[in-house]
C-alpha cells in the first residue's frame, strides 16, 4: 500500500487518525510523520500560536437599567491540540458564542458608572469565567481586552455636563489654593520684613545706647582729668596767695553798691592771721634797722 508523509512546523502539531481512532495519543509532530497511509487515514492540522477574537460591539444593559454598546478582544491559544479536536467542533465560534454570553452577565452585575470606570476589573472577571469554560476544550483564554463602551447619546450629554461641572470646581479649587499659597506668602514676606525691621531697629538702639555711654564715659573721664589738674594746681598755692585773692575780692565788693556786707568768719580770721604775718614781717625788719641805729 502506498504511503505519504507530512512535515509539521514548530508552532503546529498534527492530530493522527487510523479508521476514525486516534493514533496513540493523536497528537504527532512537530518534524517528520510518517507513515501516513491514504484512505485509512486521515489528519488534522492544529495551529498552537495565540490568536485574536475580535468581538463585534454588543449591547448589554447594566444592573441600573442603562444600555451600553461595548466592544471588545478575546486572545486565544490551544494548548492541548487533541482536545481541541474532540471536545468542540469549532474553537473559535464556540469562544466567539460563550465571550457574547458571558460579557452580557458580567456587565448585567455592574452599573453604568462601574461599567465606564472598571475596564480592569471588567477585563479579568471575563478572562477568569471563560477560561473555566474553554480549559476542557484545551483551549487557554490568556487575555480579554475591552476596546471600546459607547453609552446612549443622552448619557454621553449627561457625562459631558457633569465632567464640565468638575473641570469648573476643579478650576476653582485651583484658584482658591493658589490665592490662600500667594496670601500665606504675603504674609510670610510682612511677617520677615517686620521681624528684619525690629531686628535693625534694635541693633540701631543697641549702638545709640553704646555711643551714648561711651560719650558719658569719655565726659566722666574728662572731668576727672580737670579736677585732678586742678586739684595739683591747689596744693602749689600758698596762704599769701590766698590771702592776695581774698583781699582782690574784699576790693570787689567794696566797688558794688551794696550798703551791706556779710563777712564770713573763715574770711576774718584768714585777714587777721594774713595782718599778723604781714606786720611780723615789717617788725623784724624794723627791729634790724633800730637796732643798726642804735
Amino acid at each position: 500500500m502506498p504511503f505519504i508523509f507530512s512535515i509539521v512546523p514548530e508552532y503546529q502539531r498534527l492530530v493522527h487518525f487510523r479508521f476514525g481512532r486516534l493514533v496513540g495519543k493523536g497528537e504527532k509532530g512537530p518534524g517528520f510523520v510518517f507513515p501516513l497511509f491514504p484512505i485509512i487515514d486521515t489528519v488534522k492540522m492544529v495551529d498552537l500560536r495565540e490568536d485574536v477574537l475580535d468581538v463585534p460591539p454588543q449591547t448589554c444593559i447594566t444592573r441600573d437599567n442603562a444600555p451600553v454598546s461595548v466592544d471588545m478582544l478575546i486572545y486565544l491559544k490551544i494548548v492541548q491540540p487533541v482536545d481541541s479536536v474532540m471536545q468542540v467542533e469549532h474553537v473559535e465560534t464556540a469562544a466567539l458564542g460563550m465571550a457574547v454570553t458571558t460579557l452580557r452577565a458580567v456587565v448585567g452585575d455592574i452599573i453604568l458608572d462601574d461599567v465606564l470606570a472598571k475596564r480592569d476589573e471588567i477585563n479579568a472577571t471575563m478572562q477568569s469565567k471563560l477560561d473555566e469554560v474553554t480549559d476542557r476544550w484545551g483551549v487557554k483564554v490568556m487575555a480579554v481586552e475591552i476596546k471600546e463602551i459607547t453609552p446612549p447619546h443622552d448619557i454621553q450629554e449627561a457625562m459631558s455636563r457633569q465632567m464640565s461641572a468638575e473641570r469648573n470646581r476643579r478650576a476653582a479649587v485651583l484658584d482658591a489654593d493658589g490665592q490662600r499659597e500667594a496670601a500665606i506668602m504675603v504674609a510670610e514676606g510682612q511677617k520677615q520684613s517686620a521681624i528684619l525691621s525690629a531686628e535693625g531697629e534694635k541693633q540701631s538702639n543697641i549702638l545709640h545706647a553704646e555711643g551714648q555711654r561711651e560719650a558719658a564715659i569719655l565726659e566722666a573721664e574728662g572731668i576727672a582729668t580737670a579736677l585732678e589738674k586742678v586739684n595739683e594746681v591747689g596744693q602749689g598755692l600758698d596762704a599769701k596767695t590766698m590771702g592776695l585773692q581774698y583781699l582782690e575780692m574784699m576790693r570787689s565788693m567794696a566797688d558794688s553798691e551794696s550798703s551791706k556786707w556779710i563777712v564770713p568768719a573763715e574770711l576774718t580770721q584768714f585777714a587777721a592771721n594774713f595782718a599778723g604775718n604781714a606786720s611780723g614781717g615789717g617788725a623784724t625788719g624794723g627791729g634790724a634797722t633800730g637796732g643798726g641805729g642804735n
